[in-house]
């Protein structure tokens, strides 16, 4: 069985345990990793042309105006084909209840026919948000299986988490 992990994840100044912090890693990246060692899935980032702010709050701004407009902001490559893949895990935080519009950009774009995804979310509380029900819509055909949701602050202490979950 094979697996591709398609995920956002955004580094620099992040809310974090409760403050912001400055981080080099993406949280969502760090778990990404973990899926692609643990799995040995192929790991594709979706990165948006205009990158995002790194301040924090010049970012929550930026991604609140995406939402509101429902934008579909370009991306820097897009993954045009999972026809190969079986299992397909979709990982982003959570944006204003829901994935970052990048994300949208990218998986509309695919057929997601007899695929099992597994999606996850790193969040400072907030969880799926409405997430779940975004990505019945965006992939379509997909037997949506249970998702992993894991607070940023938690990231470097959840292998196992992930593994457990990998193994469902």
């Amino acid at each position: 069985m094979s697996g591709i992990v398609i995920y956002f994840s955004r580094a620099g100044e992040n809310y974090f345990g409760g403050e912001l912090k400055n981080i080099e890693k993406g949280n969502t990246e760090v778990i990404a990793e973990y899926i692609h060692e643990i799995a040995g899935a192929d790991l594709f980032k979706v990165e948006p042309k205009v990158e995002y702010p790194s301040d924090y709050m010049k970012c929550i701004d930026v991604a609140k105006k995406e939402f509101a407009k429902n934008a579909r902001p370009e991306i820097k490559e897009e993954l045009e084909d999972i026809s190969v893949y079986d299992t397909v895990y979709i990982g982003f935080p959570n944006w204003w209840g829901t994935l970052p519009m990048a994300m949208f950009t990218q998986l509309e774009k695919l057929d997601f026919s007899g695929k099992a995804v597994k999606p996850f979310v790193t969040h400072e509380g907030s969880g799926f948000g409405t997430s779940n029900k975004d990505l019945k819509k965006l992939c379509t055909g997909a037997d949506i299986k249970k998702g992993l949701s894991i607070p940023g602050a938690k990231v470097y202490d959840a292998k196992n988490i992930v593994r457990a979950w990998i193994d469902e």
